[in-house]
């Protein structure tokens, strides 16, 4: 996979606890799990060039289909002006 994830932005009060790039079926992407303001999550990461032609309602149902999912958890989608679109899942107070 090389380095197409070297430049993932992380905003200078999160704390990453874990980071590994996978695949989530044919995609390369990155999962992080992490800490930011009291909050831990997880997210898995793409490459938004390589799921352009997804819709947010679409990358939801392929990333349900990961089992690092809780069966009742909230998704937030960002596509960053950075090339990265971020799914942010899990969360816990």
């Amino acid at each position: 996979m090389g380095n197409r994830f070297d430049t993932v932005p992380v905003e200078e009060d999160t704390h990453i606890l874990f980071s590994l790039e996978a695949h989530l079926g044919e995609t390369e992407v990155l999962y992080q799990k992490w800490v930011w303001d009291g909050i831990t999550a997880e997210s898995i990461i793409f490459v938004t060039e390589d799921i352009k032609q997804m819709s947010d309602k679409e990358l939801e149902k392929e990333v349900r289909t990961s089992p690092l999912l809780k069966s009742d958890t909230k998704i937030t989608i960002s596509r960053s002006d950075s090339g990265f679109t971020f799914v942010n899942f899990n969360f816990e107070i």
